[in-house]
């Protein structure tokens, strides 16, 4: 299901990631939904919301990475 807003995040997201990279989890998260409607469409049998996820979790990397020391996720 698509997210309206940070607020709707799962928890660990919106714990764990700053404000920035939530936004840009829900909207790589949401679009990837759309795209990834099919079954066809996704690797390896996965449902749309693991491939959602996935997708998501890829697009905050390309910003963001977690600092082995902290744990905390922080721009590149």
């Amino acid at each position: 299901m698509p997210y309206k807003n940070v607020l709707d995040l799962p928890e660990s997201v919106q714990k764990n990631l700053p404000e920035h990279a939530q936004k840009i989890y829900l909207e790589a998260f949401n679009n990837a939904w759309e795209e990834y409607a099919k079954p066809e469409d996704r690797k390896g049998g996965a449902t749309r919301e693991e491939t959602a996820h996935k997708v998501a979790w890829s697009a905050v990397k390309q910003t963001y990475e977690k600092d082995e020391k902290s744990g905390e996720w922080k721009k590149k």
